[in-house]
């Protein structure tokens, strides 16, 4: 399954799954778990389909020998999952309409935890009792049981993890405030992950949420598997205080096959794995100016005060008592909880371990016992870099936040900054998030600052490729979309337009007739500019590269304009001599689906194109690649 296949099915699938919800009395908080459930079931069952014949071959050759073993120890080895007959997805969707399909599936949610301990009391049951309390809602179960039958039986654990995902973070929209607590939008973390770079180790996330650091952890580890010094093995620590959220994230990892424990704990008051200095990688995207924390019972934790604890200007007096006197159990409070997190996350380094964390902007240039601790951190050389992101990447906050990154390894004593408050892309009219290529882009300034060049002329190369991949797609198109828009011009009655139209048609065809000559280009590029060579020369061959496609792109725009010039005024023209005979337009089928492909050359011409704006964007900045 390709990206363009997985996006369709996961908006498929979300679409049918809301529909269902908008014709039942549930809220989306309501109905979110039981459908993640159901989700965690079909993975479950077809991560067991793939091992099942291994399954039962070794269990039939054991059999009856002194080395016998049952079928759930021998599947629980082989695949993580042992399922019995009832918790098998076809089981449950083949149940007859009559059937108590509530019942069954809390069965087969109940069976399973029996067999895999670490999501005793994890996966939802009672949740589905909320499609038995009205009418509306009886045919929910079993129409979700249809609609995720749909992933297909070969799908991996990937495609379940993002699909997974994908729920995850329509859900936090659907939800408003409370399910963007849980959630922080993948663009932001796959930034952070790329930034801090874990290769493996014990990652940790006092604020997990539904895991999503975890998953992009993982995932980053995965993409680099080429690097001969990457450690692969990562094992995931973290700390939620809700219990439902916990729930949400052990699903999360066992959809993703991730190792770990997360544990409902306050981190303020509870500390369940010892973490002063325990931990390769912190990331986390904490709760913002919380400030009803107790001063008493965070002063004297080492993880809180190393640098200093965050205290107001003047001591808090003790409140007054129902008789005037004082309240004797009136607690001073931190005046804000983000500096109890930036602490938190700089104590709970190992030597040379890397932090992440999203943070309020304000605590950037907080003041008094704040700034005191910013300075400690600076004096004590944690603060590698701090990154402005955009508004209205975040379900609950519109304002921008900053991602603060600590390295206990670092060496240079300056603090890098990065303002990227004007990247993003637009996805409705209230969020943004960042593409894979934004997020590159700006992940390659600190490899830059670490003086790792090689990786960004390998990046600007990488977009060379994608970006001729893309036009000689599109050019395989070309012959055909001529002809048609040659046919739909010989309609014309008239001769000058008609010629200016086939004029139009001819630009385009010499324009993509220079296409050849530009993947010449780009392939002797390829062969003299490799890895091998030396960085000042290859990136001064890619800025040479670049200028031969700009007049390209330019000649393919102003042909495509004039195209779309010549079809909209032939329209206009055979409209008018409608009108002028007291007839309607008659609508040509043919005619549509001409402009159709041609708007589609449009959409895939700027696809193509948007490659060569990110090298552009690349080099304008980094023109010498420094």
């Amino acid at each position: 399954m390709n990206r363009e296949q997985l996006k369709k099915l996961e908006k498929d699938l979300w679409s049918a799954a809301d529909k269902l919800r908008a014709n039942s009395d549930l809220k989306a908080s309501e109905y979110s778990t039981p459908v993640l459930g159901i989700i965690f079931l079909k993975f479950a069952d077809n991560k067991y389909r793939l091992h099942e014949d291994a399954i039962y071959e070794e269990y039939t050759r054991l059999k009856g020998t002194r080395r016998e073993r049952s079928l759930q120890e021998i599947a629980l080895e082989k695949c993580g999952f042992a399922l019995a007959p009832h918790a098998r997805y076809q089981h449950l969707l083949n149940l007859p309409e009559q059937e108590d399909i509530v019942k069954a599936i809390r069965l087969a949610m109940a069976s399973i935890e029996v067999t895999k301990p670490e999501l005793l009391g994890v996966l939802p049951q009672e949740e589905y009792d909320r499609f038995t309390r009205s009418d509306k809602n009886r045919h929910i179960p079993k129409d979700l049981l249809k609609l995720f039958s749909d992933i297909p039986a070969d799908a991996s654990g990937d495609v379940f993890g993002q699909i997974y995902e994908y729920f995850l973070s329509n859900f936090a929209l659907s939800e408003g405030q409370g399910g963007g607590e849980f959630f922080t939008p993948r663009s932001v973390v796959r930034l952070m992950t790329e930034i801090i770079e874990p290769h493996g180790g014990k990652v940790f996330d006092p604020a997990c949420g539904s895991g999503g650091m975890f998953v992009q952890s993982a995932e980053f580890i995965h993409q680099h598997r080429q690097d001969a010094a990457a450690d692969l093995d990562v094992y995931v620590y973290g700390t939620e205080k809700t219990r439902e959220t916990v729930k949400l994230a052990k699903m999360n990892l066992a959809v993703n096959g991730l190792r770990g424990d997360v544990q409902q704990a306050n981190a303020y008051y509870e500390d369940p794995f010892n973490s002063f200095g325990a931990f390769d990688y912190v990331m986390a995207n904490p709760p913002f100016n919380v400030d009803d924390v107790a001063l008493d019972a965070v002063e004297g934790d080492r993880r809180f005060n190393t640098y200093g604890v965050p205290r107001n200007k003047t001591k808090k007096s003790a409140g007054k008592g129902k008789d005037g006197g004082k309240d004797d159990k009136a607690v001073e409070t931190v005046p804000n909880g983000n500096y109890l997190w930036i602490n938190l996350f700089a104590t709970s380094l190992k030597d040379k371990g890397r932090a992440a964390l999203v943070m309020a902007n304000s605590a950037s240039d907080a003041r008094h016992s704040e700034a005191e601790i910013r300075q400690s951190l600076i004096e004590h050389n944690l603060i590698y870099g701090m990154l402005t992101l955009p508004s209205n990447l975040f379900y609950t906050v519109t304002l921008p936040a900053t991602l603060w990154f600590f390295d206990k390894g670092k060496t240079d004593e300056r603090v890098l900054f990065i303002d990227a408050r004007n990247i993003f892309t637009q996805i409705d009219r209230a969020h943004r998030e960042l593409s894979e290529q934004q997020i590159q882009n700006i992940a390659i300034i600190p490899r830059l600052h670490k003086a790792r060049r090689g990786e960004f002329v390998a990046l600007v190369d990488g977009y060379f490729r994608q970006g001729l991949a893309q036009l000689q797609e599109e050019a395989a198109h070309i012959p055909a979309l001529s002809e048609r828009l040659l046919a739909l011009l010989a309609e014309e009655n008239d001769a000058q337009a008609q010629q200016a139209g086939q004029d139009a048609v001819a630009g385009l065809q010499a324009q993509w007739a220079g296409l050849p000559a530009l993947a010449a280009a780009q392939a002797a590029h390829d062969r003299a500019h490799g890895a091998s060579d030396d960085v000042d020369t290859r990136n001064t061959a890619q800025h040479a590269l670049r200028a031969l496609f700009t007049p390209f792109f330019h000649g393919l725009h102003a042909s495509l304009k004039a195209l779309d010039k010549a079809i909209r005024e032939m329209d206009k023209r055979k409209a008018d001599a409608a009108k002028a005979t007291g007839k309607r337009a008659a609508g040509n089928r043919q005619a549509k689906g001409v402009k159709d492909a041609l708007q589609a050359l449009h959409d895939e011409v700027k696809l193509a194109e948007r490659f060569y704006a990110h090298i552009g964007w690349l080099q304008e900045r980094f023109p010498k690649a420094v």
